[in-house]
């Protein structure tokens, strides 16, 4: 808690300190100006454009949003590089500690919000002879990964369910592509393989293990 007040106060005396030298005319700002609307284009690709259409989870996207938002412009008005990144891993520590307590986040969410705050993180650094058309490279290659990552997690993606099964004879070896078709007629879904869990032979019935995709 005490790093985390000295971390508070130090980035207070930094940011008091750029709103007394503000200026319109110094071009930094509207170069500041410039980054943000590419930080929210990206943005807007990642989480409308990518998140939303694998998840449809539209009720996260104002935090999202507002969260790459408020690193961007916050990390803006940091001089040094130094400061920069000792605001990120202060950040990251105050995430861990809250883990955002009240809504349960799935690791798929958590990563977007991972990768919101870098890329908004990486977009408003002021990198000393690296031209911003590089970090604009960099974010495109962000964004076709998740991309790529996204649709192989849809392609290896099964959902699994237990059934109970009443004919056994279609159990054997040799029937196998008669089961999956059976199956598959029976629960309306295509099935690409099916485990065998239990079978009651006095019952007459076998508990199955059944995986398709959604």
């Amino acid at each position: 808690m005490h790093e985390f007040i000295t971390l508070k106060t130090k980035i207070m005396e930094v940011l008091k300190e750029n709103i007394l030298n503000f200026n319109l005319n110094n071009p930094a700002f509207y170069g500041v100006l410039i980054k943000f609307v590419i930080n929210l284009i990206f943005l807007i690709i990642i989480i409308r454009g990518v998140y939303f259409r694998y998840t449809k989870k539209e009720k996260f996207a104002f935090t999202f949003f507002l969260l790459g938002i408020m690193v961007f412009f916050i990390t803006s008005m940091l001089n040094s590089v130094f400061m920069v990144m000792a605001y990120a891993f202060g950040l990251f520590a105050i995430f861990t500690i809250l883990r955002f307590r009240t809504r349960n986040f799935s690791l798929k969410d958590m990563s977007y919000i991972f990768t919101v705050i870098g890329i908004s993180l990486i977009n408003a650094l002021e990198m000393k002879g690296f031209p911003f058309v590089g970090v604009m490279i960099f974010d495109t290659i962000i964004v076709i990964l998740i991309i790529i990552l996204e649709k192989f997690s849809i392609i290896n993606n099964t959902t699994t369910y237990t059934i109970v099964y009443d004919n056994l004879e279609m159990l054997k070896s040799a029937k196998k592509q008669k089961l999956l078709k059976d199956i598959s007629d029976l629960t309306g879904k295509d099935i690409l393989r099916v485990k065998i869990r239990r079978i009651d032979y006095i019952g007459k019935v076998a508990l199955l293990d059944i995986y398709f995709r959604e």
